[in-house]
């Protein structure tokens, strides 16, 4: 699939002032970048102070200063400003990083002595707060990775060994001299709870801040916690990337005056990067299906390198199918799906054997062994797949069979494409787990007499006494029974422990007692019984 590319003004929603703000977003295969229009910008940085004259225009005369000390000498790096013309909108394109608010420590350079030198700052991470910094550059960028914001009172600004324009070098030894902007955030926010920076004081101004004509495909993160994404942190110019993203119809309540043609988009921790507003349905549907093409694009290249990394470490696992869903919190049936609407993200993975459900996505090998949930394909079940284009709802439900009965997921896709390929990722993947595994046998008791069942994948049904004879000896296992899967004419189980075959003939139904819950073999049974009729072309 080819990504697509797209530009033109659009809404964005500031949640501090409850505004609908007008921008011109860019979108390109793997970023989207929103800039702010100029007349806005006063009222997004309010202590950020306009300085000179853009030609026809004057001054604005209560601009707000920088900080609340004195007004610095002009000829700081920090306080020069050049303006300049963007896509025909005037904006503000002063040297320093506009997203720095009075939540954020006063910009100040390092002594003298200190200027374009490396050294060492150890910083210890916060519980809350983290280390109390946003970044930006990357290589992708042809820039360094630049420490944009310390903010008051957090753990890297308790230092005092740290400031704007810092270049971090290294963390915890790793080097970042020639990261992206998306491994120097996993570095540090894999560092541990005490964080070895070395960093450099960059002097050139020029390399701490492009200019806005020259910043299109620049990212910024914070790494200040959980809820660092940065609604509250607009600056002119916001790069969000793709990879590993997520663009969704399902907006915060709490946002005043959203319509039918809003979208959220979400980076790739799950938190939410920005909300837009289309101005009509024709304009919505054509950047909400670009995007999502975009970001299925930049996870099919995400699950190729996840695959490369999980390789080389020995893993078995190979993901065939990832990215964000939302899922139901509350589902009891497979008959109300559509009654709670309240959904949460997740983040899915299918491998070979398995469907794996996180919190958020996992970077490192340790993260993809630890899902919060895991379910064997073998005994999962695709139960329905709703097609109602009108609202909106692209949902698709599971029901697996566990020791503790059946448990049912609820998810919502973008998409009806992306409905469509998780659900077909799902029933495939069962068939091919079949085939992978082909039997599985347990232990059961059947007429006062331990046997074990098996089933396999082509053979059907068998039910073999214990092997061990009274004597100890060792032989073949007698045979009770044996059916093909053509003659099994009924299958029930009492949610406890029983399982009742009839394959016909006077015996009628054979109970078996399981020892426990019989839903794994239930649903493994109707399992192999889908691959062998789609293996058949008896599946419709």
């Amino acid at each position: 699939m080819a990504h697509t590319s797209l530009n033109g003004f659009l809404h964005l929603y500031r949640p501090t002032t409850e505004e609908w703000i007008r921008a011109l977003v860019t979108l390109e295969a793997e970023l989207l970048t929103i800039n702010l229009e100029s007349d806005k910008v006063s009222k997004l940085i309010p202590e950020q102070k306009t300085k000179g004259e853009h030609k026809g225009h004057h001054q604005e005369q209560n601009s707000t200063p920088l900080t609340n000390s004195e007004e610095q000498d002009s000829n700081d790096p920090h306080q020069a400003t050049n303006n300049s013309k963007l896509s025909g909108t005037d904006v503000i394109n002063d040297n320093i990083d506009h997203s720095v608010t009075s939540n954020s420590v006063e910009l100040t350079q390092p002594p003298k002595s200190l200027l374009n030198k490396a050294r060492q700052v150890t910083v210890i991470k916060q519980d809350i707060g983290g280390l109390g910094i946003s970044i930006k550059g990357g290589i992708e960028n042809k820039l360094p990775i630049t420490i944009s914001k310390i903010f008051k009172g957090l753990a890297a600004e308790q230092t005092g060994n740290l400031y704007v324009g810092d270049a971090i070098l290294s963390v915890n030894g790793e080097d970042l001299t020639h990261a992206t902007h998306d491994d120097a955030v996993k570095a540090l926010k894999r560092s541990g709870r005490d964080v070895v920076l070395q960093v450099k004081y960059l002097q050139d101004p020029n390399l701490r801040s492009r200019r806005l004509n020259t910043l299109p495909s620049e990212a910024e993160a914070s790494v200040n916690g959980e809820n660092s994404s940065g609604l509250q942190n607009w600056q002119e110019v916001k790069t969000i990337p793709l990879k590993l993203g997520q663009v969704t119809q399902l907006i915060s309540p709490t946002v005043r005056n959203k319509t039918d043609t809003t979208l959220e988009i979400r980076t790739s921790d799950g938190c939410p990067a920005c909300i837009l507003q289309c101005k009509d349905q024709e304009e919505f549907d054509q950047w909400f299906t670009a995007m999502n093409d975009n970001v299925e694009v930049q996870n099919k290249l995400a699950m190729d390198e996840a695959n490369q990394v999980l390789g080389s470490t020995g893993s078995s696992r190979e993901i065939k199918q990832m990215g964000w869903l939302n899922e139901q919190i509350t589902a009891t049936s497979s008959e109300n799906i559509r009654e709670t609407k309240k959904w949460r993200p997740v983040f899915i993975a299918l491998t070979a054997k398995d469907i794996l459900i996180y919190k958020s996505v996992p970077w490192s090998k340790e993260e993809w062994s630890t899902p919060s949930t895991s379910h064997p394909l073998l005994a999962t079940r695709l139960i329905s797949c709703s097609n109602n284009m009108r609202a909106n709802d692209w949902i698709f439900a599971t029901r697996t069979g566990s020791r503790n009965g059946v448990e049912t997921h609820i998810f919502r896709a973008e998409t009806n494409r992306s409905m469509k390929l998780w659900s077909r990722s799902l029933v495939q993947g069962a068939h091919a787990a079949a085939a992978l595994i082909k039997e599985i046998s347990c232990a059961v008791t059947h007429k006062n007499e331990d046997a074990r069942l098996t089933l396999h994948w082509e053979d059907g049904f068998s039910l073999t006494a214990a092997r061990s004879s009274a004597d100890g000896s060792h032989r073949m296992p007698r045979i009770i029974w044996r059916y093909p899967y053509e003659r099994l004419r009924m299958s029930s189980d009492d949610g406890q422990r029983l399982l009742f075959l009839d394959f016909g003939g006077d015996d009628g139904a054979q109970e078996l007692d399981l020892h426990g819950c019989p839903k794994p073999v239930v649903f493994i049974l109707h399992t192999f019984l889908s691959a062998k009729t789609t293996r058949l072309g008896l599946y419709c």
